[in-house]
């Protein structure tokens, strides 16, 4: 397995036997959605053609049997449009388009997969669309009204479950290094990369704690220097507020805190859900407003607190932290059993075809 990925933080995870990591150079969204280099002091055009000439020539050099595109089909800023036709082309390779639950309003989705020829690269190079959700929550080819060619290729897998024992020694690392010798029950905030987690962070940093407890702020490495700084300030006048910026596997700090604030991305839902900790999501809204349409059906649903960013404040923070032990999530009725669909679907793919090189090799 080789996995490409555009953010250097994805080699700081424990990578298994059998699999390794190209990270490409990485772009940076900004706040109203557009691109621009991260790191580089190059245009977006030439940063683009360069991650496009990495991916390409990695998948020709390891021809893979199955490849899997996350969550925008041509990928960002069409870098992947020369793959996708060598690999229709020059292979016999399924390419597969793995969404998550939620993307956009539906006029937003529709009006930027029309835009984007989306439908027209789904019709030409996927065999399949895996969706990471359960559709009695969200049916994402219902909602966004994507027609007959997209449905009969999507497969929806539940959602993926957080296997915490699977990361039980990373995830303990990543604790007793947060945690140290300190044995007060602490509440975590985490706000995903942190490119626009800043108000979360701030409101979280000026809140008050529970009697008796610290806080644990994961700010995230796309956080400015500005607001790292801004946030660095605050916690020295702070003795029970911890600040890191990264943790490899933070499951760990999440399975055992008292209760978790955090964004609503897709990985932070996900951990909740399967932990079942007391969380109070506060929903990004903008540029899309996945978060908040995805926030606001688990809140429904009793399975979450939610907070509108606009009326996120630190006293809204304090007066949620104080209320009475909350129990845990009793159980999620959302299906949760993504990750061994994943590998089924994967199976049903990979096994033919390994078996087909066996018996040529006999």
């Amino acid at each position: 397995m080789l996995l490409i990925a555009g953010m250097h933080e994805a080699g700081a995870f424990d990578i298994p036997e059998g699999v390794d990591l190209i990270t490409l150079p990485a772009y940076a969204k900004q706040c109203d959605g557009s691109y621009q280099s991260r790191r580089l002091s190059i245009g977006l055009r030439q940063l683009t053609d360069m991650r496009a000439r990495m991916v390409l020539a990695a998948v020709k050099g390891f021809r893979p049997d199955l490849m899997i595109v996350d969550n925008v089909p041509r990928g960002a800023q069409e870098e992947l449009d020369r793959t996708l036709s060598w690999l229709a082309r020059k292979t016999n390779a399924r390419v597969v388009l793995g969404l998550r639950d939620v993307i956009d309003t539906c006029d937003k989705v529709r009006r930027q997969w029309l835009k984007k020829r989306n439908f027209e690269a789904i019709s030409s190079f996927f065999s399949d669309i895996w969706i990471y959700g359960d559709p009695r929550f969200y049916n994402l080819v219902d909602e966004y009204q994507l027609g007959d060619v997209v449905g009969a290729k999507a497969r929806f897998t539940g959602y993926l479950k957080r296997d915490v024992a699977a990361v039980a020694e990373q995830a303990a690392k990543s604790q007793q290094h947060v945690i140290g010798d300190d044995a007060r029950p602490y509440v975590l905030c985490m706000v995903g990369g942190g490119r626009d987690g800043l108000p979360v962070c701030r409101a979280f940093a000026t809140a008050k704690l529970p009697a008796g407890h610290r806080g644990i702020l994961i700010t995230g490495t796309q956080l400015d220097a500005e607001g790292r700084a801004e946030i660095e300030q605050l916690a020295r006048m702070n003795p029970d507020l911890t600040v890191v910026d990264f943790l490899p596997e933070p499951v760990g700090l999440m399975q055992n805190a008292a209760r978790i604030v955090a964004m609503g991305g897709y990985n932070s839902i996900c951990e909740v859900l399967s932990l079942g900790r007391p969380a109070l999501i506060v929903p990004r809204v903008a540029p899309r407003r996945e978060q908040i349409l995805r926030a606001e059906r688990l809140a429904a649903g009793g399975l979450i607190d939610m907070i509108a960013p606009d009326a996120l404040t630190p006293a809204a923070l304090s007066d949620w932290m104080a209320q009475g032990t909350l129990s845990e999530i009793a159980g999620c009725a959302l299906d949760l059993g993504g990750l061994d669909r994943f590998k089924d679907l994967a199976a049903e793919i990979l096994d033919p075809v390994y078996s087909a090189s066996n018996s040529l090799a006999a």
